[in-house]
């Protein structure tokens, strides 16, 4: 894991602040960035190019410093500017060079418009601080009181062994139960008195006092109408962070045999984009000094042979036998990216384009059995890697590692496509609450369709379009806090949606300001009583200055972005790189700018893929690219749990969410003993929360506490807090 941290203690006197009588506290293995009274340091396998630093002094020009070894020396005063940009940014020199010097005015939002996902933070003086989190939130920032000042971090888990903290058991309810309400999470963490700076926000602090400011308000209640303008912008955003990426890879062999560069190619139409952008564009060359001749499959590779990798997950029932790195491969002819798939039974229709594109080699691994998720749960469920904050990639996380370690040394992903691209069910009562109620027809008739196809005429003809247009009347006229009360009564009364039912069911109960996930049906009463608390204290507070659909589609975004990072925790592989680009600043303000009528439409997400890609000069697409049959998303889950099913009875016998008050435990048992049957998805995901989080607990309450710092003493494990 990587994280950087710092602090502003508000005092004046150099040097590192000392804990109650243990010394001078600094992180562990820490690279510093710059020092006196408000440190900054980089702890991980941060690669040179992934820190920049610039600094401005009066009467001289701006100095940028790619990888730094050791804290500039020269000794800050009152006027003098510094700015860390962390992480993969595509700006030049020159360009953090102009950032910096119209930062020196106090604008900020302009930092955040480079290609790529970094962390920005702003030092003016010798008093001020200021950090920049990304929009969806997949560079959040995490702070907490500390001394007579405020500590800061990339990471919630280190703040919190720097100040003792306990767990948060509120916060956990509060996940478990409603995983998308702000009103729910507020901005805490996992961990008590640590808090989370929000999406699209400036944490500041001077003088060792914090403040909060948007620098990217949510988007306008008035409409964006031009669809053409949108799908131009979008398609430059996401070329340009997809270029960013490939003509800044590890230019240097990986140490575990990795190709340069990876990619996802798979049944979604995301990751088949970023596969296809990524292939027209070159790689930089490798300085021959630098590759030796190796031997791939018993033949020579050309030294300085730019490879990549593209993983798919795939299932093939036939196919017995254990993972393979991949198949014996041809040699890799210059600037050729090789694709990678888990074998599939019906090979998708993207991945016919894998021939045809002379850049992708398209090489098939095999599952196995040990990679289904839950897997672990049959070995040492503690084993696993510990993540920041808990989330149900954890369970899946063998899985992950397995295809990303077929990957490259940089492995670009789909992620987030669905979230930033797509219409949020409840954006129906945003089109009502603009005057637009006949741009319902469209997506209502599909889900109508789509009904009538699975449970008749009767439901698909009458029932579908009645319950989804009164549900979307309804909510572009409730009442916020009234909303937020409902919300809170239902949960205390245990009338949680199940996930099942029908298309316009579903997307019925989503219509809403504030919808339970499907984990709170094993919550206990407790645990209920005391989320719903935190829905009418929320219900208090003024309304958010956005329509009900933008509001829930926005927080759709971050939890996906939330689970990214988790992703990236668990499953990363050292060394590696895993890439999000459609969670880029610049992919999510171009996304903000395609009409609500747009995004609802049925197939709207890939629609808008195909014209990114013909806007980028690929328009040889199949017909039916995006509209064939998808495979069962679930199926893996299923048969992992019946493999998994004495570890998971094991995990329940004495679990530390029943200690801490937060389960229903002979719930959760009976839930457990039918997991494996035919229920809904939404089901299974909450399984996912329950299990990820039990699994959690179990590693943070295993490790040696206080392990991120010096000069700390060592404290007993955290307890459950309240």
């Amino acid at each position: 894991m990587r994280w950087l941290t710092g602090w502003c203690t508000g005092a004046a006197r150099a040097g590192a602040p000392v804990h109650e009588g243990f010394g001078a506290v600094a992180p562990i293995a820490a690279r510093p960035l710059w020092g006196g009274p408000d440190p900054l340091w980089a702890v991980g396998d941060w690669r040179p190019e992934e820190i920049r630093l610039a600094t401005l002094r009066p009467g001289a020009p701006a100095v940028v410093r790619t990888g730094p070894t050791a804290p500039d020396p020269v000794e800050d005063t009152p006027a003098t500017t510094r700015l860390a940009v962390l992480g993969h940014c595509g700006a030049t020199d020159a360009e953090l060079a102009a950032g910096l010097a119209a930062a020196r005015g106090g604008a900020v939002r302009h930092l955040t418009a480079w290609p790529g996902s970094y962390t920005v933070v702003l030092r003016s003086g010798t008093r001020s601080t200021l950090l920049l989190t990304d929009l969806a939130g997949a560079r959040p920032v995490f702070h907490t009181p500390w001394g007579n000042g405020i500590a800061y971090a990339t990471a919630a888990l280190p703040l919190a062994d720097l100040v003792g903290a306990p767990l948060d058991t509120g916060h956990l309810a509060a996940r478990l139960a409603c995983p998308e309400s702000p009103e729910a999470l507020g901005t805490g963490t996992p961990y008590l008195g640590v808090q989370q700076v929000p999406p699209g926000h400036v944490l500041g602090i001077r003088g060792g006092r914090p403040y909060l400011s948007a620098y990217d308000g949510p988007a306008s209640a008035e409409q964006p109408r031009d669809e053409a303008p949108a799908v131009r912008e979008l398609t430059r955003a996401l070329l340009e962070s997809v270029r960013s990426r490939v003509r800044t890879t590890a230019p240097v062999p990986d140490p575990a045999g990795r190709a340069r560069l990876g990619v996802d190619l798979s049944y979604g139409t995301a990751s088949a984009t970023v596969a296809l952008l990524a292939a027209a564009v070159p790689l930089p060359p490798v300085p021959a000094a630098t590759v030796p001749a190796r031997r791939t499959a018993g033949v020579d590779a050309a030294p300085g042979a730019a490879e990549a990798a593209a993983a798919t997950w795939a299932r093939n029932g036939a196919v017995k036998g254990s993972w393979a790195r991949a198949a014996p491969r041809a040699p890799a002819a210059p600037e050729q990216l090789a694709a990678v798939t888990l074998g599939e039974t019906e090979p998708p229709a993207t991945l016919a384009l894998a021939p045809d594109t002379p850049r992708l080699r398209h090489t098939v691994l095999d599952p196995d059995p040990g990679t289904l998720p839950y897997a672990g749960l049959r070995t040492d469920p503690q084993a696993g890697r510990l993540t920041d904050e808990p989330g149900p990639e954890l369970v899946a996380a063998a899985r992950a590692e397995a295809r990303f370690d077929a990957g490259g040394t940089d492995h670009l992903t789909g992620y987030g496509a669905r979230q930033v691209l797509d219409g949020h069910p409840a954006r129906l009562a945003d089109l009502i609450r603009a005057g637009r109620p006949r741009e319902l027809l469209s997506p209502v008739a599909a889900l109508a369709g789509a009904d009538r196809a699975a449970a008749g005429v009767l439901t698909g003809a009458l029932r579908t379009p009645l319950t989804v247009v009164l549900a979307a009347h309804r909510l572009s006229r409730v009442r916020y806090a009234e909303a937020l009360d409902e919300a809170a009564a239902r949960l205390t009364a245990r009338h949680v949606p199940d996930g099942g039912g029908t298309a316009g069911s579903r997307s019925a109960v989503d219509l809403a300001w504030c919808v339970p996930g499907p984990a709170a049906r094993w919550l206990s009463d407790e645990a209920l009583s005391s989320v719903a608390l935190r829905l009418r204290v929320a219900a208090r507070k003024p309304a958010p200055d956005e329509h009900p659909g933008a509001h829930r589609a926005r927080h759709a975004l971050y939890r996906q972005a939330r689970s990214f990072r988790t992703l990236v925790h668990a499953a990363e592989q050292p060394g590696q790189r895993l890439h999000a680009p459609f969670l880029d600043n610049q992919v999510v303000r171009a996304a903000r700018l395609l009409p609500d009528d747009v995004r609802l439409q049925p197939g709207a997400r890939h629609a808008l893929l195909r014209a990114v890609l013909t806007g980028a000069g690929r328009t040889d697409l199949p017909p039916d690219w995006g509209r064939g049959p998808r495979p069962d998303r679930t199926a893996p889950a299923r048969a992992g749990l019946r493999l998994a099913a004495d570890g998971l009875a094991e995990l329940f016998d004495a679990p530390l969410l029943a200690e801490a008050g937060l389960i229903d435990l002979p719930a959760v048992r009976a839930g457990l003993a039918r997991s494996a049957d035919p229920l809904s998805p939404a089901a299974l995901a909450g399984l996912a929360d329950l299990v990820s989080t039990e699994l959690w607990l179990r590693r943070v309450r295993a490790r040696r506490h206080g392990a991120c710092w010096t000069g700390l003493p060592h404290p007993e494990p955290p307890a459950l807090g309240p």
